[in-house]
């Protein structure tokens, strides 16, 4: 079956009611994830991972894929009218699109973004189309050993990519392998680390960590912030429509942006942050008035919000190819389709090719869903923006109680799900990523699983590891990059000790 042939099988699927219900449900819920500060996908999803157990994988996945690309074009309105990004992607916009709201040109700036964002999505999800197939191809040739080495590659790109400390991400990666442990040994089947307990002995759910994680350790953090919530400016929306001088400076950062941002959504621990952030720089470097940006320029709208919606897709890639979360969100999406007992990876495509080529569509049709919500009613997001947070946090813990104790109505589960909820708030106080244990949590499995495959293959020899050229490349790869960050440090010591 050719891509033509897939993609118009996926729109079969894409276009169901059902379907279509959930992919709308999806892109509003990101939409309102985005307008609102405080919120970001990671959180979202986690708080409707519980929801997501009645329906099929194919739905399921299609609402979590709209909650995430949605929050990418929700996050523009924030960052452009009160110059507060509601989502981490989005803080590069607050640049040039607040200058261009204070200058009067709030409209076209909030135009150009939704433009942007859709022209973005559209190529990208074309591209998703066409690169996914040869890669899946390519990964059939995968054993054990050379899974083991991917996930390894991957944990190290995770610590490479990480925003803070490289040892306390290394750190959290350890505790993530730890917790991933508990239960029942698959070949063995003694328990481990269980105590006794018959929760534990299935393991540690994902869903009360991320809940406890993400959800309502992101409450805690919000609550004790004072109201910097920034004004509203009272500027009229009555010519959102960009003008041509408008598109002529655009044209060149949305493409640009696209391409950037599509390439480095591929890779794990890359996705919308990197690629709003190289987008703005590479637009500044290029540009015959860099002195423009920072004070209205509107390539430094176009071009980020183009990237960051091309990565959001492109993260999609190694998730559904490989089994490979580009990043914690894809990690969430990839302990929902493991949920819905779906292996992602280069079988997906031939065992399920609904669900894959129909979230793959979906993702256009919810693009043009996510135009049409956000230029007509950008006047009702901005209303939603005068919330107060003391109304919302009640109805997040709500939701979060109702959700994990729905799964199997296991008040241990709430147990679980308060002992994260004080973890996280605690290693948001330290300057502790949460990222790398929920991508350790649900990779270390499958990494402890090729491993052992692995070495029953070789008879316990871990020369099976480097014999395999795929696997010694992705090995080696991941050996240089958790080193090269310590080397500088070591450099630094060797100086200090001569003189």
């Amino acid at each position: 079956m050719d891509v033509l042939q897939s993609l118009e099988y996926g729109f079969s699927v894409a276009l169901t009611g059902a379907n279509l219900t959930y992919c709308f449900l999806g892109v509003l819920i990101g939409t309102l994830v985005g307008v609102l500060p405080g919120l970001g996908p990671a959180a979202t999803i986690s708080l409707l991972l519980s929801g997501t157990f009645h329906l099929n994988a194919t739905s399921a996945i299609i609402m979590l894929a709209g909650v995430y690309y949605g929050a990418m074009y929700g996050g523009s309105t924030t960052s452009i009218l009160v110059n507060i990004p509601g989502e981490a992607a989005s803080v590069v916009t607050c640049l040039d699109g607040y200058r261009m709201a204070q200058q009067g040109r709030g409209g076209p700036a909030l135009g150009i973004a939704a433009f942007g964002s859709f022209i973005a999505g559209t190529i990208a999800v074309l591209g998703l189309a066409v690169a996914a197939p040869p890669l899946a191809k390519f990964a059939v040739g995968f054993g054990p050993p050379e899974y083991f080495s991917l996930i390894f590659l991957a944990f190290s790109l995770v610590t490479f990519l990480a925003s803070g400390s490289i040892l306390k991400a290394i750190m959290m990666i350890a505790l993530g392998v730890f917790l991933g442990s508990v239960g029942t040994d698959f070949i063995t089947g003694d328990s481990r680390f269980t105590y006794g307990s018959l929760t534990l002995s299935d393991g540690i759910g994902l869903v009360p960590v991320v809940m406890g994680l993400f959800g309502i350790a992101e409450v805690l953090e919000n609550i004790e912030k004072e109201d910097e919530k920034g004004r509203v400016l009272e500027a009229k929306f009555k010519n959102l429509l960009p003008t041509l001088h408008d598109w002529k400076e655009s044209l060149g950062p949305i493409f640009r942006g696209t391409i950037l941002g599509f390439f480095l959504g591929l890779l794990p621990g890359g996705g919308s942050i990197i690629a709003s952030f190289a987008s703005y720089a590479v637009e500044k470097r290029i540009s015959q008035q860099p002195e423009r940006f920072g004070r209205g320029a509107i390539q430094g709208v176009a071009g980020p919000e183009s990237a960051n919606n091309s990565a959001a897709t492109s993260n999609f890639v190694p998730l559904m190819t490989l089994g490979i979360p580009a990043n914690v969100v894809m990690a969430l999406v990839l302990g929902a389709l493991m949920i819905h007992g779906v292996r992602p990876g280069p079988f997906l495509m031939k065992e399920n090719p609904g669900l894959f080529w129909g979230v793959i569509t979906s993702m256009y049709v919810g693009n043009i869903m996510l135009l049409i919500l956000n230029l007509p009613l950008i006047g009702l997001w901005v209303r939603i923006l005068a919330i107060p947070y003391r109304v919302l946090f009640p109805l997040i813990l709500l939701f979060c109680l109702i959700g994990v104790f729905s799964l199997n109505s296991n008040i241990w589960e709430i147990i679980i799900m308060t002992i994260f909820w004080i973890v996280g708030y605690l290693l948001r106080k330290l300057r502790y990523e949460a990222a790398p244990l929920i991508f350790a949590l649900v990779l270390s499995p499958i990494l402890e699983n090729s491993l052992r495959q692995a070495l029953l293959m070789a008879e316990g020899s871990f020369e099976i590891f480097f014999i395999r050229p795929i696997s010694a490349i992705l090995l080696i790869a991941g050996i240089i990059l958790f080193i090269m960050p310590v080397l500088p440090r070591f450099k630094r010591v060797k100086l200090s000790d001569k003189f």
